[in-house]
């Protein structure tokens, strides 16, 4: 009797051969690892972090590391180290939020315009083509700018950014997986057009669209951060590293480390998902397998 895992062989442990493969590579293990910490760090930040983030101490204003203050106090006196932990986990959550809901819509869109071609093809990559004849930062600005300045409308405005990308990425292998001898064996015996994709194509673009994702959750990070720089991100007193980082930009000469130290804090981030997703892209690639 035929059953599912016979029409399609090459489904079976994508996830586990990605991470076998990446395991290989120690540059990836370490992002992962730093990145691992810094999500532990965002989650544990109330029991972590040694001051209230919005206490302000007006006569620790501006101070250098300290026993007390391991980072130093911004412009009103409030803990860095412990700001920098809660500012952690808003750009964690908007960035990874905006980044999953980018990969599950665009992967939908991808897959039913390559699957079904067509005119239904044309109208969803055009759509994707005008999304990305616009600079993704401008697009974010313009929506943020629009929709106003909060959680929810700073996800909106990335999911739209990065979405036509992973859209793309998954249009290319949809068309060369439906003419595959286990999609039309699938397809002989009644299997439905939503069940063949869901089933039988998307987890065998899993691996590619793992790697965009990861690389593109540190871009959406970025993009996070400079919205808040700009002052259209979450509303104050809430920290975020962005508004960190501009919040001591006007003592960039006299108090650097106010600025520097959410920065260095971005770039761990971003370092740690691009390390991540250079393993994942050299683990998925035929010619650098061993």
């Amino acid at each position: 009797m035929t059953t599912v895992d016979t029409i399609n062989p090459e489904k079976r442990s994508t996830g586990e051969q990605l991470l076998r493969l990446a395991r290989k590579n120690k540059l990836s293990t370490f992002g992962l690892i730093m990145f691992l910490v810094i999500v532990l760090a965002a989650i544990f930040a109330p029991l972590i972090a040694p001051h209230d983030p919005l206490e302000q101490n007006i006569l620790a204003r501006l101070q250098d590391r300290s026993p007390e203050y391991i980072l130093g106090t911004d412009t009103f006196g409030r803990d860095t180290f412990s700001r920098i932990l809660y500012g952690l986990r808003i750009s964690l959550l908007i960035g990874l939020t905006s980044t999953v809901l980018a990969m599950i819509l665009g992967c939908a869109l991808g897959i039913i315009a390559g699957y079904r071609g067509g005119w239904i093809d044309s109208v969803i990559m055009r759509c994707m083509d005008m999304l990305l004849a616009f600079p993704t930062l401008i697009t974010g600005l313009f929506i943020v700018a629009v929709l106003g300045a909060n959680f929810v409308n700073i996800v909106l405005a990335i999911t739209v950014t990065i979405l036509p990308k992973f859209a793309r990425v998954a249009r290319a292998p949809t068309i060369a997986l439906k003419e595959r001898e286990f999609v039309e064996a699938a397809r002989a015996l009644g299997f439905s057009d939503l069940r063949i994709m869901a089933l039988h194509i998307a987890p065998n673009i899993v691996g590619e669209v793992v790697v965009l994702a990861s690389l593109w959750a540190a871009y959406a990070i970025r993009i996070e951060a400079y919205l808040s720089f700009i002052g259209l991100g979450v509303a104050p007193p809430t920290p975020t590293l962005g508004t960190m980082i501009r919040d001591g930009f006007e003592h960039i000469l006299d108090a650097p480390f106010v600025s520097i130290y959410p920065g260095f804090a971005v770039l761990l981030v971003v370092l740690s998902l691009n390390l991540v997703g250079d393993g994942l892209r050299d683990a998925i690639d035929p010619k650098l397998r061993d």
